[in-house]
């Protein structure tokens, strides 16, 4: 009987542990807080980011950042605008420049999970393009670039993968001013 009820406890311990791991809700530890108004606002000095990846997908995790939102890195494409942990992120071209919503919406956003932050105004080291945030449809906040949701591609699994680049010709990276790259290392 003590060794069934053992066993059992370890059984109930495990499911709870699994259960504790496996309850996420799409983001990461840094998870965002509910924005406001859903409006553009300029830079300013704030810390964090996190990326909504639903569970399953191979999708870029970031991690809270104490520095910056955006970074500037180099790739086959030229300096593009990548995440703290150096992820790259992607413009949709179905987006309308400073419309405070995404055009990524459902499906999508499982192949295309948004850069999101948990400051009130994202940061950026070498990127001069102007940042912002809209409310995203579960109340976290996207950073925008220039008027212009950012987005992660699941299939970019570590920094320095930019396999989005030009997917259905409507995903594109980014440069340091904000504006699409179209000419370079088309994705698939």
């Amino acid at each position: 009987m003590k060794h069934h009820l053992g066993a059992g406890l370890a059984i109930l311990a495990l499911a709870a542990a699994l259960t504790g791991c496996g309850s996420s809700t799409g983001t990461t530890p840094a998870a965002s807080s509910p924005a406001t108004g859903g409006a553009t606002s300029s830079a300013g000095t704030s810390s964090g980011t996190s990326s909504a990846s639903p569970s399953g997908t191979s999708a870029p995790s970031s991690q809270a950042s104490s520095a910056v939102d955006l970074k500037a890195a180099s790739s086959a494409a030229g300096s593009i605008v990548v995440d703290a942990k150096g992820m790259s992120l992607y413009f949709f071209t179905k987006d309308t420049k400073d419309s405070g919503t995404s055009a990524c919406t459902g499906s999508c956003l499982v192949q295309w999970p948004p850069l999101t932050t948990t400051s009130g105004s994202p940061t950026a080291e070498g990127v001069t393009g102007k940042l912002g945030t809209i409310t995203t449809p579960d109340g976290k906040k996207q950073v925008t670039l220039n008027g212009m949701p950012l987005y992660y591609f699941a299939k970019d699994t570590k920094p320095g993968d930019t396999l989005g680049q030009g997917v259905g010709g409507v995903w594109y990276l980014s440069d340091l001013s904000g504006a699409m790259i179209k000419s370079a290392g088309q994705g698939y």
